[in-house]
């Protein structure tokens, strides 16, 4: 019954909020300025039609999700080999420092004189990324129980029945959370890259297309695209580690 309610719930706040929308398009009457949903709903279906719709699609996704997976394993690689070895987190201290500071318009236009624009948004997810990735691994190894780890010690433990039985439930619900950010960051960012280095039959060259000539609907229906492709790769990755943790992610959920 509750959890009936609470759908209900947010079906009536989307319903408010696109009432709004049509309700401030209409009195502005203006497309250019905001196409309304139902404008937005007719580009997103004529855009599907299109022979290479689905080809955009496959492209940016494909190229940003390979590199927020790059980054997930690298992240947790590195922070894994920074707890066991001090001197290489000193080392690392002043790059992380510099991906977490540096504007990602600024690693963008560095990339495009470094690697061009074709795989541009797979170098700018995986900048973007690795930093969340290697805080929270660090973090979560750091959390791990000194009294088990004590207890490990004296019993001889291998060091495999350690990383899963003492490393593993402490450092998951740091990487539920860090992936959580990380997801959705990996996307703005990578779209951003594209629309900056337009590469071919890329979501972010329909974006800049839709910019040039001035078509609001269409940017808000590939902009709608983004949030779907963006929140199907973030439940099923977070799927993936529950399925590793089950009790960390329904607590986190059930937390949030």
């Amino acid at each position: 019954m509750k959890a009936a309610l609470l759908r209900l719930k947010r079906t009536g706040m989307i319903l408010f909020w696109l009432l709004l929308w049509q309700a401030v398009s209409m009195v502005l009457s203006n497309s250019i300025l905001l196409a309304g949903p139902f404008k937005v709903v007719r580009a997103l279906f004529a855009q599907a039609l299109m022979a290479d719709f689905w080809k955009t699609i496959a492209f940016s996704f494909g190229k940003i999700s390979l590199g927020f997976l790059l980054a997930f394993a690298a992240g947790i690689l590195t922070g894994g080999a920074a707890c066991r070895f001090p001197l290489l987190e000193d080392f690392l201290e002043p790059v992380i420092t510099i991906l977490k500071s540096v504007p990602v318009a600024s690693f963008i236009i560095l990339a495009l004189i470094w690697i061009g624009s074709e795989n541009l948004s797979v170098f700018i997810a995986f900048l973007v990324v690795f930093p969340i990735i290697y805080i929270n691994t660090m973090a979560g190894i750091k959390s791990a129980d000194q009294n088990l780890l004590e207890m490990a010690k004296v019993f001889c433990m291998t060091p495999e029945k350690k990383l899963l039985f003492i490393y593993r439930p402490a450092l998951l619900p740091y990487l539920i959370s860090g992936c959580r950010v990380a997801l959705g960051m990996s996307f703005k960012s990578g779209i951003a890259a594209e629309v900056i280095g337009v590469p071919s039959h890329s979501i972010g060259e329909k974006l800049y297309m839709a910019k040039i000539y001035l078509g609001t609907a269409d940017l808000f229906a590939w902009t709608l695209v983004i949030i779907g492709i963006s929140a199907v790769f973030e439940a099923l990755f977070l799927r993936l580690l529950a399925m590793a943790a089950p009790g960390c992610f329904l607590q986190r959920r059930q937390e949030d």
